[in-house]
């Protein structure tokens, strides 16, 4: 997949320092959803086009994820994608409804729906994101590192059973009870599709990967360990073991798991490099139950964003004092909002900058 022509050499590496625990030049930052609603640029660009066709274009998935870096000093990009491309390479339909978010019409209701999904050759049909990221790496010039990522199996479980986002997850957690036999297949296939993914989003040119477990936070700390945790693992030593195998250098993997602030020692253990905390969570906290051995990423309330720019600034600056300079990673405690003014996202990049 990757293209004959060597990718431009990387200038601004801070990101990939502080996800190994080296020194850096200064505290990286980025934002989750930064090629986003909140940019008037993208929200030109979506009048003419819907949203999965911007995906699966690799030059428009491209001209998206480079839309925040020609306004902000930011030290990472994220590939425009979205978590529920791999439902769609199973076989289920998802539509993106204005004012709704994502809705899977036939949603997976009981065991045997599952006979419904296609894994095999489900990696093919999203080679369109190996290619935007091997596009993406050759425009960005070496200018700073490109980040893959992927749903968690339990986060995408959630949106194929409820056929769409969901306040309660009432459905899906009623799979964990009444099928737990099916809920593990459920998950085991995800999982594999995962692996799959990542280990091809690393081969087209990702420097960097998020697990996204967003929707953790529906889950008690048991379940969380039962039906989030062993599948976390298996994606990290699958896809490192796999990369290690065919002699690829083995990326930075960060696991996001909104809601999970209880079981972050039980994240620091699956061998993931940065933990991701939502807002929710105190860095000094964090840092005792994790260790120091683990980059910590996070986890301004995207709320703040909405404050005026010097409370911003003093928020933000207090935020990176709490976190310091080593392994850390400044961002949000979970994607910025489609009204964020855009001078919040000048006074956060700043602040952080400035800070240490």
């Amino acid at each position: 997949m990757k293209d004959a022509k060597p990718f431009p050499v990387l200038k601004n590496d801070n990101l990939l320092r502080a996800a190994r625990g080296e020194v850096v030049d200064r505290v990286p930052v980025w934002v989750m959803r930064q090629a986003g609603r909140y940019l008037p640029e993208f929200q030109e660009l979506r009048k003419h086009h819907d949203f999965f066709t911007v995906c699966r274009t690799p030059e428009l998935a491209c001209e998206v994820t480079m839309q925040p870096l020609r306004r902000f000093d930011l030290d990472a990009s994220i590939i425009f994608s979205d978590i529920l491309v791999i439902p769609q390479a199973l076989g289920l339909t998802v539509e993106m409804h204005a004012g709704v978010g994502p809705v899977l019409p036939q949603p997976i209701v009981v065991p045997e729906d599952l006979k419904r999904l296609t894994p095999d050759g489900a990696l093919s049909r999203l080679s369109y994101v190996g290619d935007a990221i091997t596009m993406m790496r050759h425009k960005l010039e070496g200018r700073v590192p490109l980040i893959g990522f992927t749903g968690a199996p339990w986060t995408l479980m959630g949106y194929m059973i409820e056929g769409g986002g969901s306040k309660t997850m009432s459905k899906a957690k009623a799979w964990l009870n009444e099928h737990p036999e099916d809920s593990k297949l459920f998950l085991n296939l995800l999982t594999d599709a995962i692996v799959d993914y990542l280990e091809m989003q690393v081969k087209a040119g990702a420097q960097m990967l998020q697990v996204f477990e967003s929707s953790a936070e529906h889950l008690s700390k048991e379940q969380f360990l039962q039906w989030c945790v062993p599948y976390l693992k298996r994606i990290r030593d699958e896809l490192v073991d796999r990369l290690t195998k065919k002699a690829i250098p083995v990326v930075p993997i960060t696991l996001f798991a909104k809601g999970a602030g209880h079981s972050l020692k039980e994240q620091s253990e699956l061998g993931y490099d940065v933990i991701g905390l939502d807002w929710t969570v105190d860095p000094l906290e964090a840092r005792n139950l994790v260790g120091p051995n683990i980059t910590l990423q996070g986890n301004l309330d995207p709320q703040d964003m909405y404050r005026d720019p010097d409370e911003l600034r003093n928020l933000t600056t207090e935020m990176v004092h709490k976190f310091g300079k080593s392994r850390y990673i400044a961002n949000l405690g979970h994607g910025i909002t489609p009204q964020t003014p855009i001078t919040s996202m000048e006074v956060l990049v700043e602040a952080v900058h400035k800070a240490l």
